[in-house]
C-alpha cells in the first residue's frame, strides 16, 4: 500500500520525512527567549542550558538534545502556557507529535 500523506511522516508508520533538527530548533528559539532572559532567570533552566550544552557536543547530538528535550516537555509546556506564548506551544505540541 502506498504511503498517504498522513503516512509519509507519521513516527508510528515511519521517521521519514520528519524534520527533527528543525522541530528542535523551533521549540529551542522559543525556548531560548525566555530561558536567556535575566528576568526568567533560576537554576532549574541554567541547568537545563548546561545540559544542553553538553548534548549539543556530544556524539550524538541530535538524539541527545532530543532526550533532553523530551524530557522537559512539561516543563517547556509550563512555561510557554505561563507566558501565553501560542507560536511557542504550537512548536512544542508539533515536536512532541513528531518526534517523541
Amino acid at each position: 500500500m502506498p504511503p498517504t500523506d498522513r503516512t509519509v511522516n507519521d513516527r508510528y508508520v515511519t521517521f521519514g520525512g520528519i524534520d527533527f533538527e528543525g522541530n528542535m530548533e523551533a521549540v529551542l528559539t522559543h525556548l531560548h527567549r525566555y530561558i536567556d532572559d535575566p528576568a526568567f532567570a533560576n537554576p532549574f533552566w541554567d541547568r537545563f542550558r548546561q545540559r544542553l550544552a553538553v548534548a549539543t557536543e556530544a556524539e550524538r547530538p541530535v538524539a541527545d538534545r532530543l532526550l533532553l528535550m523530551h524530557a522537559h516537555v512539561y516543563y517547556m509546556a509550563e512555561l510557554f502556557e505561563d507566558n501565553d506564548d501560542a507560536g511557542a506551544l504550537a512548536a512544542l505540541r508539533r515536536l512532541e507529535e513528531e518526534c517523541f
